[in-house]
This record gives C-alpha cells, sequence and structure tokens, in this order.
C-alpha cells in the first residue's frame, strides 16, 4: 500500500510572543491559516527498524536531523510498530521562509504513518508525537484556521478565514529562528496583534476588519531590507494587510479582489521570483491506494 499526503503551508495572521518559561521557550500567541501552497509526501512500508528518506525539490541537509525522519522514529518509538518507512518527500514551501515546511512535512508524516499501519491515533496523540518535533507541528496535524498559543501545544480551531487571494513573497534573504528570537528579545515592541479585533471580526466574517488586527512582532523586531522593499511593492496595491510570516522572511497580502491580487503578483515576480498566489486552505485528506 501507498499512503500520500499534502502537506500545506501555514501564513501567520497574527503573532505575538507574551512571555518566556523558566526553561527558556517562548510563550506566543497566534492565528495560523494553512494555504494551499504543498508540500507531498508518499509513504510505503519497508523492512522493520528502516526510515528511508528521499527529498525532491530542495537540499535538506542530513537525513536524520530532518523533521520528517524524527517525526517517523517518534511514531515507531510510541506505537511499537514492528516496520519500517519508504519515504518520498517533494519540497514546493520556501525554506527559511516562516511558513512552516518542515513542521508540514512532519505532520504529514505523522498522518500518514498512522494510516499506513493503521494505528488510528487520537489526534492529541499525533499533536503530542509533533511537538516533540516542532513547536509548530501540532497545528499542522489538524490545519485550517487556529489560535495557537503556549509554545504551540494548546490550538484552538476557529471559523474559517473568509475566502481571500494571499500573494507571497520571499527576498533572498533567509532569518534564522535563534537569529529571530534574538533580536525580538532586545528590541522594544510597539505594534502588536490586535486579538480582540481580530477574533471577534472572524466570528463575524469580516475579512476588512480582521486584517485591521493583524500584526507579527518579529517583522518589527528584524532589520530585513528584502522584507521592507516586498512591503513596499505590495502596498502599492492597496492590500487589506501586508506582513512577514512567523519568523520570515516570507511576506504576504491579503486581497479580497482576485484582479488587484494579480496585479500585485506581477509586480513582485519582475524583482521577486520567489512568488506566488495561494489560498486559504483546510488539512487535505490522506489518499491511500493498494
Amino acid at each position: 500500500m501507498q499512503v500520500t499526503v499534502q502537506a500545506p503551508a501555514k501564513i501567520n495572521l497574527t503573532l505575538d510572543v507574551v512571555g518566556v518559561r523558566a526553561d527558556g521557550y517562548h510563550l506566543l500567541e497566534s492565528v495560523m491559516q494553512t494555504v494551499d501552497c504543498c508540500d507531498t509526501l508518499s509513504v510505503r512500508p519497508a523492512p522493520a527498524g528502516q526510515i528511508l528518506l528521499d527529498v525532491q525539490g530542495a537540499s535538506v541537509g542530513p537525513v536524520e536531523k530532518n523533521t520528517v525522519y524524527r517525526a517517523a522514529k517518534r511514531f515507531f518509538e510510541h506505537t511499537g510498530v514492528a516496520g519500517g518507512v519508504d519515504i518520498r518527500l517533494e519540497k514546493r514551501i520556501p525554506q527559511q521562509a516562516g511558513m512552516g515546511g518542515g513542521s508540514a512535512d512532519a505532520a504529514a508524516a505523522l498522518r500518514a504513518l498512522d494510516a499506513l499501519y493503521g494505528t488510528r491515533l487520537p489526534l492529541p496523540v499525533l499533536q503530542q508525537l509533533g511537538l516533540q518535533v516542532g513547536a509548530d507541528v501540532p497545528f499542522c496535524v489538524v490545519g485550517g484556521t487556529a489560535f495557537v498559543t503556549g509554545i504551540g501545544e494548546q490550538v484552538r480551531m476557529l471559523p474559517a478565514l473568509p475566502d481571500c487571494y494571499i500573494v507571497v513573497a520571499q527576498p533572498p534573504e533567509g532569518v534564522s529562528t535563534a537569529t529571530a528570537y534574538q533580536a525580538l528579545d532586545a528590541a522594544p515592541i510597539m505594534n502588536r496583534p490586535h486579538h480582540p479585533l481580530f477574533l471577534q471580526a472572524l466570528q463575524q466574517g469580516d475579512l476588512k476588519v480582521l486584517c485591521q488586527g493583524a500584526a507579527n512582532v518579529f517583522e518589527e523586531a528584524l532589520d530585513v531590507p528584502g522584507v521592507t522593499a516586498v512591503r513596499r511593492c505590495m502596498d502599492a496595491f492597496a492590500p487589506l494587510c501586508a506582513q512577514m510570516t512567523g519568523s520570515g522572511s516570507a511576506v504576504f497580502a491579503v486581497f479580497s479582489d482576485s484582479a488587484a491580487a494579480q496585479r500585485c503578483l506581477a509586480a513582485l515576480q519582475k524583482t521577486w521570483p520567489d512568488s506566488f498566489l495561494c489560498r486559504p486552505c483546510e488539512l487535505p485528506p490522506v489518499s491511500c491506494r493498494l
């Protein structure tokens, strides 16, 4: 049997850091949204004890450090399944973009293995296994629209984001997560998300108002010239909001009008070829075939 799972990227419609735990982990408040830019992960059974991983479309470093490998290892350790897995991963989500590609892939691996071996693990168990791989994995296990708090382990599902067009551009500068948190800890932050406004507008399905409550504290803390330049280009097309996602460096702009989004995309692609148009999405179902 082969199991195939689409692993959608995420954007942070809001992102705030509200504290630091005694162990040094930062406490977050973020509205996350999956979008239809997806990696594809396919798995087949392999001899017991083997975790084979073939990655196409990107260089991801040593296999043992890959989030997919680590998620598969945790699955077998937790379940005690006497089997292995042969995994093919096709990468499309930009790297070092703040779009959760590694987390999405880890979540897809857990869901795929659960289907391949029929373990029927409850979602909270899959999320807990995922948290041991990365802070965004618990959200990526469920996808859609959610308010994520704690260090990423608390995921509260929200009403779906109103339909819209999301233009994404990634400048050439990457941002490491460690560097982003160091900059945030040292910077005074003036512009934080307005979560009460955002969440109320989401309940009412008011895309324009909820965008008024959007913000990302990392964008203010970091000085990334490419992010500033992308934002300037996007703002010329009057999006409902535009901001960096995650700890960067991808920037997204939200539009209610398809034509305006297409004009913005065309302008961005002249300077930043890693630009694309996507839409909000729910988590795609797992596909199985003999």
